[in-house]
């Protein structure tokens, strides 16, 4: 029997092709998208309006400006420029924002909960850079622990693509249909994806750019 379940919906193409993945395994989809003072916020707030509208889920903007405010990241609007470049401990950590899954997990749990819904579903994948220790596996599960153990409900936290990296799911997502320009990567938020940042790198490899098959556009 299908159960309803909690996503947290980004925008970007992760969570986008779990979205399409997790459609015909529930019976409702509650996606819930965190504003929580990114550069690119506007851009992903969009696309998983969109995504939620195409795939049947229902969607809920939170908001959660005290990130902004309290937290340092170049990610941030308060915080200094996304460098360009591939992903290096020595410059990317920079746009690392303090436990943000943890935050955004515990507040899709407080939901789940709160709806008797089971689980909460995460797009944290084996490619995630190292320098993102709330992008692991072993933190998911840590996390998923401490949802069921903090809740009268039981709620577990999945995630489904723990062991793909981040090609794999991109291959997932062809199979599915999924439509890769209704996501945003880029962390610059400009009308275009950069090209350059790191995420903007990291789509490209995963959606095969050098052999034709990626259909974003990019500024360069």
């Amino acid at each position: 029997m299908k159960e309803d379940t909690v996503i947290l919906l980004s925008g970007g193409m992760d969570s986008g092709v779990l979205l399409a993945w997790a459609q015909s395994r529930y019976t409702t989809i509650h996606a819930l998208c965190f504003d929580y003072g990114s550069k690119h916020a506007h851009k992903e707030t969009y696309m998983a309006r969109r995504l939620a509208q195409e795939y049947g889920a229902a969607f809920t903007e939170v908001e959660l400006p005290f990130i902004n405010t309290l937290f340092s990241s170049s990610l941030l609007q308060s915080g200094e420029e996304i460098p360009d470049g591939p992903y290096r401990t020595d410059s990317i950590s920079s746009t690392v924002v303090p436990f943000r899954n943890g935050i955004m997990l515990a507040v899709a749990t407080g939901y789940a909960e709160t709806h008797r819904i089971g689980t909460v579903l995460i797009a944290s994948h084996a490619g995630d850079h190292p320098v993102y220790p709330d992008c692991t596996k072993e933190f998911s599960e840590a996390m998923s622990q401490a949802a069921t153990f903090g809740t009268f409900t039981g709620v577990k936290i999945e995630a489904p693509f723990s062991r793909l990296d981040k090609r794999g799911i991109a291959r997932i997502g062809r199979d599915l249909g999924f439509d890769f320009t209704m996501t945003w990567s880029c962390y610059k938020g400009q009308d275009l994806h950069c090209g350059t940042c790191a995420t903007c790198l990291e789509r490209k490899y995963a959606l095969e750019h050098d052999t034709g098959l990626d259909p974003t556009r990019y500024l360069s």
